[in-house]
Formats: C-alpha cells, sequence, structure tokens
C-alpha cells in the first residue's frame, strides 16, 4: 500500500519515500503553555495524531519518531505570569504558569484520545542548539548582529545560490508581498524591513542565558529558532515530515526552514509540509470578541453525563479532510453523536482477537490522510456488519469496523463496548434531540440532574424533591438505578 501525502512546499500529492524506513521522523508545532488550549489548537493534534498511528501501522512503532515541542519562553507566557503572579519574581511566576498550563494541554488531548509524542521537548532545555544555529548562520554571512539583536537576512539567503529554496517558497509569495501582509517590526537597526529577529536582549527580570556572537548582554532567542533548534536535536539536519496548522505557515515555518536550510547549507528541512486548515465556530472566525472563543476544556465539560464525549469530539474533527476548513457547529456534533454511537453498535459483535483495519480504510487514509472518504467506509463497514448474523463465522465487517475504529483512535470505545452500554448511549442521544425540539438545552438538565445528585448524597431531601418537580415541569423524567458497579444513578428522558 503506497501512502501518498500533500506537500505545501510544492503544492503537489506524491509518493510519501522516508528517508530511512527504519526511522520515520516528524515534527509538529505544539503549544505555546499560557493558557488553556482553544479548539482550534486540538485539530492539528488530532489530525497528526492520525498520521502518526498510520506511520506506526505501515512501519512499526519502534520505527517512528513524533516530535511535538512545547513553547515555554514567549511574551504571553511573561505577560500571563505577571498577571496572575504579581508578588512573586517574574521566573518563579512564569514556571508556576507553564507548569500548570502544561498539565491542563496533556489533560485535555488525554481526553481527544491523541497518543503522546515519542519526544515532547521544551524551547528553555535547547538553548545550547538555538546559540549553535545562530553562529552558524552568522557564519555564512545570513545573520547578522545589531544593538545586541541578532537578525536572519532574507535578502542574503535569496542572493546564496547554493541554498535552494528561495525565501517565501513556502508561502508562494515574494518578499514584498510578505512584507505587505506581516506585521513587520520596524527598527532602525534591520538592514532590511523583512529582517527577523533569532535573538534579543531580555528585559530586567525577563528569563535569560547567555548570548551567542560575543553579545555580552543576556538575551533570550526568537520563536522561529526555538522550533529549528529542537528538531534538528531530536531529528537531524533533514527529516520527513513537518506539520501544523496553515496559520504558522507563513511567518513561522517560513521562518523555520530559511533558518534551517541555511545554517546545513541543504536544500530542505523536512520532505514533506503538511497544513490542516483553519477550523471556524457556527461559520464565524472563533474570536473573543465575537463571544464564540471555545477551549478544549470548555468542549469536554459539555457533556458531563457522556463519558464518550471526548471520542465524539475526535470523531465530528475527522469527519473533515485535515487540508478543508472545518465549520465546528451544535448541528455537526449532534450528528456525529448519532453516527459514532451507530458505529459502535454494529461494532459490538466483533471478535477482539481477530479485529484488524479494513483495506478500505486503510486505502483512504493512504490518500493524504481522507478521513472524509474514511467516514464512508465505516458505515459500510456498519450495515454490512448489521446485516450478518452472528452465527456466520467469520464477521468480517464487525472486526474490520473494531480495528478501523481502533486505528483512528478509538481503542478506549472498542475495548470496552457493550452492546447495553451503546444502546444506553444511542438513546441517550435520541433523548437529547427530543428535549431540543421542546426549547429545552440537555446540558442544562444536566447540570440540574448533578445538583439533586448532590443534594441526595447529603440528604437534602427537599432540595432534591424541588430539582426533580422543577424537572417535571419541563415535561422531563427522571429513573433512578444504580450502574454497572451497584452506585445510584439517575438519568432522564422526555415524557411521552
Amino acid at each position: 500500500m503506497e501512502l501518498r501525502l500533500y506537500d505545501t512546499l510544492t503544492r503537489t500529492t506524491a509518493p510519501f519515500r522516508p528517508i530511512d524506513p527504519k526511522n520515520v521522523r516528524m515534527y509538529v508545532c505544539g503549544p505555546t503553555v499560557y493558557d488553556f488550549a482553544h479548539i482550534g489548537n486540538a485539530r492539528p493534534v488530532i489530525v497528526f495524531d492520525v498520521l502518526f498511528r498510520l506511520l506506526r501501522h505501515l512501519y512499526g512503532a519502534d520505527h517512528v519518531t513524533y516530535v511535538r515541542n512545547i513553547t515555554d519562553v514567549d511574551d504571553k507566557i511573561n505577560a500571563r505570569a505577571a498577571r496572575d503572579f504579581p508578588e512573586l519574581p517574574l521566573n518563579e511566576a512564569i514556571r508556576r504558569v507553564t507548569e500548570v498550563t502544561d498539565r491542563q494541554f496533556h489533560e485535555d488531548v488525554d481526553a481527544l484520545g491523541a497518543l503522546r509524542p515519542s519526544v515532547e521537548p521544551r524551547a528553555t532545555e535547547h538553548i545550547a542548539e538555538m546559540r549553535a544555529l545562530i553562529e552558524k548562520l552568522i557564519a555564512g554571512g545570513f545573520a547578522y548582529v545589531a544593538e545586541d539583536h541578532v537578525l536572519f537576512s532574507p535578502q542574503a539567503m535569496n542572493a546564496a545560490n547554493s541554498v535552494p529554496p528561495r525565501y517565501g517558497a513556502l508561502a508562494k509569495r515574494s518578499l514584498d508581498e510578505m512584507i505587505a501582509g506581516a506585521r513587520v517590526d520596524v527598527a532602525p537597526y534591520k538592514r532590511d524591513p523583512a529582517d527577523f529577529v533569532l535573538w534579543k536582549p531580555s528585559k530586567p527580570g525577563e528569563p535569560s542565558w547567555s548570548s551567542p556572537a560575543g553579545i555580552k548582554a543576556e538575551g533570550r532567542p526568537g520563536w522561529h529558532i526555538e522550533c529549528s533548534a529542537m528538531a534538528w536535536k531530536h531529528l537531524g539536519e533533514t527529516f520527513d515530515i513537518h506539520g501544523g496548522g496553515i496559520d504558522l505557515v507563513f511567518p513561522h515555518h517560513e521562518n523555520e526552514l530559511a533558518q534551517t536550510c541555511c545554517a546545513f547549507h541543504a536544500s530542505r528541512m523536512a520532505n514533506v509540509w503538511m497544513h490542516n486548515g483553519f477550523l471556524q465556530v457556527e461559520s464565524e472566525k472563533m474570536s473573543k470578541s465575537l463571544g464564540n472563543f471555545i477551549t478544549i476544556r470548555e468542549l469536554l465539560g459539555q457533556r458531563p453525563s457522556n463519558p464518550r464525549w471526548g471520542e465524539i469530539l475526535r470523531f465530528n474533527m475527522l469527519r473533515t479532510h485535515y487540508r478543508q476548513p472545518i465549520d465546528w457547529t451544535e448541528a455537526g456534533l449532534l450528528e456525529s453523536e448519532i453516527s459514532y454511537g451507530k458505529l459502535r453498535q454494529a461494532a459490538s459483535g466483533a471478535n477482539r482477537l481477530r479485529i484488524k483495519p479494513s483495506e478500505g480504510v486503510l486505502e483512504a487514509l493512504a490518500d493524504d490522510l481522507n478521513t472524509s472518504e474514511v467516514m464512508a467506509e465505516l458505515h459500510r463497514l456498519a450495515n454490512a456488519a448489521r446485516s450478518t448474523s452472528p452465527s456466520d463465522l467469520p464477521v468480517d465487517a464487525a472486526n474490520e469496523l473494531a480495528g478501523s475504529l481502533q486505528l483512528l483512535g478509538f481503542e478506549k470505545s472498542i475495548d470496552h463496548i457493550r452492546s447495553d452500554d451503546i444502546r444506553g448511549d444511542i438513546q441517550r442521544t435520541y433523548q437529547e434531540v427530543a428535549a431540543r425540539e421542546r426549547g429545552l438545552d440537555p446540558k442544562h438538565l444536566d447540570e440540574l440532574l448533578v445538583s439533586r445528585t448532590a443534594a441526595r448524597s447529603r440528604k437534602d431531601f427537599k432540595e432534591s424533591d424541588r430539582i426533580r418537580d422543577e424537572l417535571a415541569a419541563m415535561g422531563i423524567v427522571l429513573k433512578d438505578g444504580k450502574d454497572a458497579e451497584g452506585k445510584p444513578m439517575t438519568t432522564w428522558e422526555v415524557a411521552r
């Protein structure tokens, strides 16, 4: 089976040929740890997790290295630290912020079913590599020192015929176009407006390290050199795949490519550049000013009574091809909840000793991660599984459906498939649809249910009865019972 991937640099889809099939290497830009990650940040996490899983399937889990960095030195981190911990020295406050935010990020992406990368380097642990790269760029004439700054010169890169590609090749724009379309810092020490910072002096109290190029003042790295250094350290001068969101093409990835190619006099940093498309919310660009800025943590909390909600969020993300823009809507989530429940139900007849991904799913994934086609194949398998008698051997469709879901990152769901549980999931989804048709918010009903459970646990039966009556007035019937472990539980249904 031939894996084909779209390369942003060449704007073509071509067969993937790893530099070393025994050591397939991928780098993806990770989070800047200063706040909760938003739903747009979840898209590259899920997209490249699927690619990581596919590469492991094709080349073997021990032959794939996936690096996703953590940016822990940044102006946004400094500002957050000063705001949240004004009583602490800035460096200590920064450490508090990055530790908490890093933990929150991992909790959130774990809930979305993402595997941990092979390596998660932190920028602050790779200052030596950054200084080494900067020294190489200065020695090669691609960077210069000015007023305790080190700046990279795209003009010098384009003048060096020995270092293809030209600056701007990734974004497919000229220098003038990039300057016009970007927020360029105007500074008297720059030789050209397009020159960008590799190293700059630190302000009082900010994180600082000894500077390269004989600069006496301590300083800190620019954003772009961080990823070049971490990729070099863990994957080498040239590697197979570099990924990230489409918003990173310029300036971040353009500058990464320029730095690395010039430092090592190479034609490529990565053989394939992959970028996922933008994410909108209800057909509008996500922004705090519009009130539609949603964090992963907020999304995960929308269905507190649904233990598989993280899987449904993942499923919803994969319904759209990764290079296409995605419109994140409540209607789409509801459709995903129903579709995913039906797929799990169809897979419940699988023999766990015989599950394997279907050839159709593998072929679709090998076609530049065509998850839209994957969804069609999953539903075809589900229809075939439902039409097959459990007495028929082998039950190939159910086995292949379960194996395909597992490959896509739904292994927790497969490990816990029970027909009764799945029927309950689907029944709950139908109840949510019925509630919305009556103008009721299922999330609000869940919150009332949580409050009633808390009241019952503290033996506040007056409050418990009040909440039950409030729900009854809405046309909601409560059913008290016990879960599989014998613990008390309550569910709600729309009265018929």
